[in-house]
């Protein structure tokens, strides 16, 4: 007579089985749910830490070799996902804008301007959302702002509560931007204050809700409305772009710089307009170089999330109101953008789990 498999034992092998970007067993990470045990027949959920996790072809694989040891014949993995929240830094005492919904917040900079930052930040948050994630995207660059022609939309925002704005939806993200408020050839002629404050009022003021990602689209540089988000919201990282250029990666040194000083992980760096590959014949051309944003990345001692190719139709993408994730997203350069946001949510998983669930202190030391 065989011996009936029991749930410990379904368990134990199961310990034996690891995250492949987490590097921890799946039973400690707490991503096993709902065991069901008949015969020799095993149900269970595996509870990914991103819907956009790359992988989980190797983790049903190994799930299936660990419960073979112990006699299971048949297995039934169900898939689930929640993300989750990391323990958020900021820098400074008056760093005190909890956005409670929002369980992860990502800055998205560069050192200057012209390296598609914006195209950069629109996409990833397209691409996370396709995945599954619930996703945000703030406009910060209040002097040129471009998610409103990018999404296709000049919806003016109106309130539900008498307190908060509502975000404009569009492509199935959220957005907020203060070219929902302007005329689009109003110029904004303001100071570093009014600047602050109008960013720090849309972080307060916006009725964000239940948020996986908020990715925040930076201005160019490391000016007064960097400094206040870094320096005021409980932030998870940032992402920076550059391209090969020289010059665009020496910039994006000054800009990893300010992130250390305000104590913000960078999570990783994107090497945007990093090759050409021509319609007609197929051929890659280099056209500024290639491989700066990797050298650099390591230079920099930050992880290299991607590049991703020139390609005319992200541009043309941009000005039709509907980005290249959403308008073509089986394009060479959508699946750059989404291997990049993949790439992106592993490593904010790992820094979750680092933070042991968010037992570290909330705030960071005031910076020198």
């Amino acid at each position: 007579m065989e011996s009936k498999i029991t749930e410990e034992q379904v368990l134990d092998a199961l310990r034996q089985v690891e995250d492949p970007e987490l590097r921890k067993d799946l039973v400690s990470l707490g991503m096993i749910k709902d065991v069901r045990v008949e015969g020799d027949r095993v149900d269970f959920t595996i509870e990914l830490t991103t819907p956009a996790c790359p992988l989980k072809n190797v983790m049903q694989k190994d799930c299936e070799e660990a419960l073979a040891r112990v006699g299971v014949k048949r297995v039934n993995i169900r898939w689930g996902s929640r993300v989750r929240k990391t323990t958020a830094h900021a820098a400074g005492k008056g760093a005190t804008i909890v956005l409670e919904g929002v369980k992860n917040v990502v800055l998205v900079g560069s050192g200057k301007g012209g390296v598609g930052k914006s195209t950069v930040a629109a996409n990833l948050a397209l691409a996370l959302a396709r995945d599954g994630a619930k996703v945000a995207l703030l406009d910060a660059d209040l002097y040129g702002p471009s998610i409103p022609m990018m999404f296709g939309t000049y919806e003016r925002p109106v309130t539900t509560d008498e307190k908060h704005v509502d975000p404009i939806h569009a492509h199935g993200i959220d957005l907020m931007s203060i070219g929902f408020f302007v005329a689009p050839e109003q110029a904004m002629i303001w100071r570093g204050p009014i600047l602050s404050g109008t960013i720090l009022q849309f972080l307060r003021d916006v009725n964000w809700g239940e948020q996986d990602y908020l990715i925040v689209d930076l201005p160019p540089g490391t000016g007064d409305v960097q400094l206040s988000i870094a320096q005021n919201l409980r932030v998870t990282g940032a992402v920076m772009v550059t391209t090969p250029q020289e010059l665009s990666l020496a910039d994006v040194g000054r800009a990893k710089g300010m992130f250390d000083q305000v104590k913000v992980p960078v999570l990783g760096l994107v090497e945007n307009m990093s090759y050409f590959v021509c319609p007609n014949c197929g051929t890659r051309h280099d056209i500024f170089a290639t491989g700066g944003g990797k050298v650099a990345a390591e230079r920099l001692h930050v992880p290299f999330l991607g590049s991703i190719p020139l390609d005319m139709g992200v541009s043309l993408s941009g000005d039709s109101g509907v980005p290249t994730v959403a308008r073509e997203p089986d394009s060479e350069v959508a699946q750059a953008f989404i291997a990049i946001a993949r790439n992106l949510a592993g490593k904010i998983s790992m820094q979750a789990m680092e933070d042991g669930g968010g037992r570290r202190p909330l705030f960071a030391k005031e910076f020198d």
